[in-house]
């Protein structure tokens, strides 16, 4: 472990280099291209609707995105194990360019659709692969910083990844923004094999097991079903759906688990036995606790609180906002901080949802501003140090998997998330609520749900600091 001193006196000239710059840009850019690809749609759906119709396949014009991004998130790991990081990389940058290809020339809803699974498939291989690269191409007290940077395109995302969109709509056409994306995914990829080596990266071990495709299906099989038990909910059918998913999702973590060295994900990856396990319960609950605030909050501001869309879409995005100011601030503090940091921004997000239970129904609207921007300045403050302290503590051989672990799980938690909180909304009567009292019911349901696994989350963090603390890491 490196030293206080050394810590401290690592600052971003030693990240922004020579020898280190090439390999922050890799990572830049793999997570640039997911999280704005991901907002991209958000202003070009309507025009892209009225051109081809399928406006009954909306919904799922996020949820094969997000399907495509978790299940490449979870094999990242052992790509990584096998071949580096850099050829896979590359692939999923190929991936992604084909994706947004496949949309542009799409004369179909069904097309774009493909399109954006391919798309999910590229992202999320970028995205666990860039985790990845920070975990091991970068010294310890250099992680902080590239986390730093990699808060601040998030940030950056939230802004130009809509606002991209709606300026190819408006100056040229939805098609074009998808071939906008083709061209930038295109020159990483050149850039990944013919440009600058990234780093010093670590052995490849070509003997390590293929990614298994059927255990692929069966998580990826049981995303679908979590997600299209939402699309249409009715007590019996959306909790057979549910139900039916969770297990399908059971079985790959327990088939997964027996496969010894070629499972995709670590050891134990769920639980509080372990401090990995402790840590990605921490991230999994808190990511479905979170996800409410987009997914309902933008709704329920617009009819409790008469603001616009457009004011809306910036109280959300204050929780970018306070993400990335709050990394920014701490990527300079030594390790011995990094539970407290952790700890603390975790309790801040959970205090942040407690607030959104009774700000959201009954105001005022500077409230909810401050509670959106404490959920993101807490992800933002613990985020920081979470990769550094869970590859600290992963088991041997495992780092790679608990790297690229670490934002699949987060988006599967999102994806499960929203088909919770969509339950419980229904069931609160949201989709007949007219009258003010009505819609503040179903509010005040949405955000009592979420603060269960808020407080579920909250646990595995003390359970994460306790065994990181007492340096138990297996």
């Amino acid at each position: 472990m490196a030293s206080d001193t050394e810590q401290a006196s690592a600052g971003w000239r030693d990240v922004v280099n020579g020898r280190y710059g090439p390999a922050l840009a890799l990572v830049c850019m793999g997570v640039w291209l997911h999280a704005a690809d991901s907002l991209l749609v958000a202003t070009m759906l309507a025009s892209l609707v009225a051109e081809i119709g399928g406006e009954e396949l909306v919904g799922w014009m996020v949820t094969l995105y997000e399907i495509g991004t978790i299940l490449t998130g979870a094999a990242g790991g052992l790509l990584a194990i096998r071949y580096g990081v850099r050829a896979p990389m590359g692939g999923a940058a190929l991936l992604f360019a084909a994706g947004c290809a496949i949309s542009a020339l799409a004369p179909t809803m069904w097309m774009v659709l493909f399109g954006r699974l391919l798309q999910g498939f590229g992202g999320g291989g970028l995205m666990a692969l860039s985790f990845v690269a920070a975990g091991i191409l970068f010294p310890a007290p250099l992680i902080p910083r590239v986390m730093a940077a990699v808060s601040a395109l998030w940030g950056v995302s939230a802004f130009f990844g809509p606002l991209i969109g709606g300026l190819f709509v408006e100056y040229a056409d939805w098609r074009s923004g998808f071939w906008f994306f083709a061209a930038q995914a295109l020159a990483l990829a050149a850039w990944i094999a013919f440009g600058p080596k990234t780093g010093t990266a670590r052995r490849q071990d070509t003997q390590a097991s293929p990614v298994s495709i059927p255990r692929l299906a069966l998580l990826g099989f049981g995303v679908v079903l979590i997600a299209y038990s939402g699309v249409d909910v009715a007590p019996v059918r959306t909790t057979l759906l549910v139900l039916a998913g969770l297990l399908s999702i059971a079985a790959f973590l327990v088939l997964d688990g027996r496969s010894g060295e070629a499972r995709l994900l670590p050891r134990r990856p769920l639980g509080l036995g372990t401090p990995t396990g402790a840590a990605l319960t921490m991230i999994f609950s808190l990511s479905v606790a979170t996800v409410a605030i987009v997914a309902y909050g933008p709704l329920l501001i617009i009819m409790l609180h008469g603001l616009s869309a457009l004011a809306t879409g910036y109280i959300v995005a204050c929780g970018s906002i306070g993400w990335t100011i709050a990394a920014l601030i701490v990527a300079g503090y030594p390790e011995r901080h990094d539970m407290k940091f952790i700890a603390a921004g975790m309790a801040v997000v959970t205090v942040s949802v407690a607030g959104f239970l009774y700000a959201i129904p009954n105001g005022p609207v500077w409230l909810i501003v401050v509670c959106a921007t404490a959920e993101g300045a807490g992800f933002g403050m613990a985020w920081t140090f979470i990769l550094r302290q869970t590859t600290r503590l992963a088991p041997t051989g495992d780092v790679e998997r608990i790297a690229g672990a670490i934002p699949t799980v987060q988006r599967l938690g999102y994806a499960t998330g929203a088909a919770y909180v969509g339950i419980v909304a229904n069931a609160a009567g949201f989709a007949e609520a007219a009258a003010p009292a009505e819609i503040a019911d179903a509010a005040v349901a949405i955000f009592t749900a979420s603060l269960v696994f808020a407080a579920i989350g909250l646990a595995a963090t003390g359970r994460f600091v306790f065994l990181g603390s007492t340096g138990r890491a297996t």
